[in-house]
């Protein structure tokens, strides 16, 4: 039996429920640890003892529906579509009801629609105290509403209560947009192994496959392990994995990785690694544990009612009692106790606060820039650094001709012009940019392809060449190959004409990204997959702080590791190969619109615009949300303060202090309401 579960779970959408479950697990004798993963909603057991393991994780159930109803392991025939409009069908009816109530002010249809909205929260509360939990976010909700029934303020209470819910529902959706499976990479992991035994090829599992195995890996397939080629030659798709854009042209004795594309021709590959130690599968990994690693934060609210709920009931309770043992008159101290519990009431607190965030990220969602929770907010204030990845980020990952170099008596256009005649046969992303470059042309009608190399055309007893400069060794010719970006070289016949230099294109809004960034005084990086020399130039164009090159996923993620040990790091990616470099830095953000599914669900804000510039916007809604949560809480704190010392020498009535309650609540909503006029 193995000492590791792995185990998906559903309705568990409190960190400091989560955080709760996590404490109650790890107690038992036969566990060694358990740990919640809200990026892939799973439970990750560590047993000490599994011999009674179908009994304790039933036990582990029980203890999770305890602390979170409808929390629960996930099982084939669950169907949690059906549970989610449950609840939304269930705030809709309490929502319907409480409108008849209000019209005709019926005290019976307050009490069924506060019950149908409220009951779990009530029944939480009840089961918490009985359980010894306090104060915590069920007990807050409790005691704030019937607070309002006790002194008949029948539609705050309902009001709250729906409010409330419908904050919780919404945010369990984040939650779960937020948690949506890694299936795109996990689907990358390859399921196939085409073994090559003898003359024979033999279709294994990868898991099955040996060091030192050879693999055939035909054109459209993924490599499977990790390896070096043997024989053959073909362009490779390393965009999972590195973020190149550019396909890496692969021969024999080169090495590839599982995970990587095979576009054309036939290869042969020794295994060097086995399937579970291969790059595509640490990459897997990382995206699956990265968010692991982040600091679990409790929401704001639950943190505030650990302090404020008990202090003004104990509070409350020596207003009772204490003053009467000295100067008589119970009943006037019970009175002012009462005020004193109707003006703690923390409704505005419960209302304002979420509500700020809501107004936050309403606010980025109709500037095309998408939160998936107050707390990432708050992290984007905090940030000192920010990280991209180049391609697709900065760049567009596209490519255009930037220069052209040729022999003497050969004219740029005419080498290009010959160049688009051959290159009309390949579909290869640099063909594509020489073709737009010159327009439309004819083509040869002899081309032949050089997997890994180039391709060959035949005009009349002409021979042209169009490739990569290891293409032009290989048929002898010394070339100048001196640039910075990606070239294509042009030979015709025995004679090198030239070459055709390209490079990813800068987006238009690149610069002024980044210089309002260090402006504000961030500290500016990039992080590439692509060769260092292309992503220096880059960087020097767009004036960035720091460039690092020639990175794979898992390199990314130790460089962001080592930044987010002294520093506050936002990194900014697009691709696949970024989740993990998404997940694991204190706070993600993703071009939404040309991002991956995978990097988009990795990450905490989607840019859906693919515009740098909403890097900063996002980190401006983050300031301004967090400032009006802040002032809420200032104002809220501060008013009731100034009436509790009122109620307290008896200046303050009940009624008094029901109207500061009420109207504190009302200006700080209106107050949180102002961040869904943001402009851009």
């Amino acid at each position: 039996m193995k000492n590791r579960d792995v185990l998906p779970v559903s309705g568990i959408t409190c960190t400091n429920c989560a955080a709760k479950i996590e404490r109650d697990v790890t107690k038992r004798e036969e566990v060694a640890s358990c740990q919640i993963d809200f990026a892939t909603s799973r439970m990750v057991i560590e047993w000490i003892d599994v011999s009674e393991r179908e009994t304790m994780l039933e036990s582990i159930e029980q203890t999770m529906k305890r602390i979170e109803p409808g929390a629960k392991f996930i099982k084939a025939e669950d169907d949690p579509a059906e549970k989610r409009d449950f609840i939304l069908w269930r705030f809709l009816a309490a929502a319907f009801i409480f409108s008849i109530a209000l019209w005709v002010d019926s005290i019976p249809g307050y009490i069924v629609a506060y019950g149908l909205a409220g009951y779990d929260v009530v029944y939480g509360a009840i089961r918490n105290v009985w359980n010894r939990e306090w104060f915590d976010e069920k007990f807050l909700m409790t005691i704030a509403t019937i607070g309002a029934f006790a002194i008949a303020e029948y539609p705050e209470a309902v009001a709250v209560m729906l409010f409330y819910q419908l904050g919780e529902y919404v945010q369990g959706r984040a939650v779960r947009a937020s948690r949506k499976s890694i299936q795109s990479l996990l689907n990358m992991r390859p399921t196939l192994a085409r073994v090559l035994n003898g003359e024979e090829e033999v279709e294994r599992l990868p898991e099955e496959v040996s060091v030192g195995s050879h693999l055939i890996v035909r054109a459209g397939e993924l490599v499977p392990m990790d390896g070096v080629v043997l024989s053959g030659a073909s362009s490779l798709d390393t965009a999972s994995l590195t973020g190149e854009a550019v396909p890496r042209q692969v021969r024999a004795g080169e090495e590839v990785l599982a995970g990587m594309v095979n576009i054309e021709g036939r290869l042969v590959i020794q295994t060097t690694k086995l399937a579970a130690e291969s790059s595509l599968q640490k990459m897997i990994a990382l995206v699956e544990e990265a968010n692991g690693k982040k600091a679990k934060t409790e929401q704001m609210i639950t943190r505030l009612a650990k302090v404020y709920t008990p202090f003004v009931v104990v509070m409350a309770a020596l207003v009772a009692f204490v003053p009467p043992l000295f100067v008589g008159d119970l009943s006037e101290w019970v009175y002012r106790a009462l005020i004193f519990l109707v003006i703690s009431c923390p409704c505005a607190l419960v209302i304002s606060i979420p509500l700020g965030y809501f107004g936050g990220i309403g606010a980025g969602s109709k500037q095309g820039i998408l939160v998936k929770g107050g707390e990432y907010l708050d992290t984007l204030t905090e940030v000192d650094t920010v990280v991209f990845d180049k391609t697709g980020t900065l760049t567009t990952g596209r490519f255009e001709v930037t220069n052209v170099v040729t022999t003497d008596g050969v004219h740029a256009e005419e080498l290009l012009h010959l160049a688009a005649r051959v290159e009309r046969a390949s579909n290869h992303p640099l063909a594509q940019a020489i073709v737009n470059r010159v327009g439309d042309v004819q083509a040869f009608e002899s081309i032949q392809e050089e997997p890994g190399y180039g391709l060959h055309a035949c005009d009349g007893n002409d021979h042209i060449y169009v490739g990569s400069a290891r293409y032009m060794k290989q048929l002898g010719q010394t070339i100048d190959d001196s640039s910075i970006g990606t070239s294509v070289h042009v030979m015709k016949n025995n004679r090198w004409l030239g070459r055709i230099e390209l490079m990813d294109t800068v987006k238009a809004d690149a610069y002024d990204a980044i210089q309002a960034l260090k402006e504000a005084g961030y500290r500016t990086v990039m992080l590439s997959g692509d060769r260092r020399a292309v992503a220096t130039t880059i960087g020097e164009r767009l004036g960035l702080d720091e460039v690092r090159g020639e990175l794979l996923p898992h390199e990314k993620v130790e460089a962001i590791e080592q930044m987010t040990a002294s520093r506050k790091v936002a990194f900014v990616g697009d691709g696949m190969n970024d989740a993990a470099a998404l997940a694991r830095a204190d706070v993600g953000l993703v071009m939404g619109g040309v991002g991956s599914d995978t990097a988009v669900t990795a990450a905490d804000v989607v840019l859906m615009h693919d515009d740098p510039n909403d890097v900063v916007r996002a980190i401006e809604i983050g300031k301004q949300t967090k400032r009006v949560v802040w002032q809420n809480i200032f104002f809220a704190f501060g008013t009731k303060a100034l009436v509790l010392v009122l109620g307290l020498f008896g200046i303050a009535t009940m009624w008094e202090a029901v109207f500061a309650d009420v109207g504190v609540a009302l200006l700080a909503i209106a107050n949180a309401t102002r961040l869904l006029r943001m402009n851009s």
